[in-house]
């Protein structure tokens, strides 16, 4: 089963604006990772404690992703890029599948490829402007 939920950028105040949600929502953060906890990347100082991504389950069917835009790799947000869609697939073959089909004609920022949070994970604007991620957790699936 395909799911589709918003990710959210933001210029450094990431952090802040899902405690505010977290006030009007309840629950719980599932994930908060920092860009401190990239591995054997190197970082500025101002730029370690900014969220590299953030999970919020809003509830059953809905969760909020979020991250701050950072300078180190490549600036901050611009007006339409704000918010993107994230794909979220059950198997690689369908992650690949719908990367393929998503960005033709539009422009990849990220090719569809393994990452060190053990997903296959990859970002583009497609041929009509519209921000998609395409994830698939594969844990230790071997055969991504």
């Amino acid at each position: 089963m395909v799911t589709i939920n918003p990710y959210l950028s933001f210029n450094g105040n990431c952090d802040a604006a899902f405690n505010f949600y977290k006030s009007v929502f309840g629950g719980e953060f599932a994930f908060v990772g920092r860009y401190k906890d990239i591995p054997d990347q190197p970082m500025p100082e101002s730029e370690k404690e900014k969220i590299m991504h953030i999970s919020y389950p809003i509830n059953k069917n809905t969760i909020l992703f979020g991250a701050d835009t950072s300078e180190h790799f490549g600036g901050g947000v611009q007006f339409g890029s704000n918010i993107s869609l994230s794909v979220n697939t059950d198997t690689a073959d369908e992650a690949k599948r719908i990367f393929k089909a998503l960005s033709e004609g539009g422009n990849i920022i990220m090719p569809l490829e393994k990452t060190f949070w053990n997903a296959l994970f990859g970002y583009f604007v497609d041929k009509f402007g519209i921000y998609w991620m395409v994830n698939y957790d594969y844990g230790k699936d071997t055969n991504v």
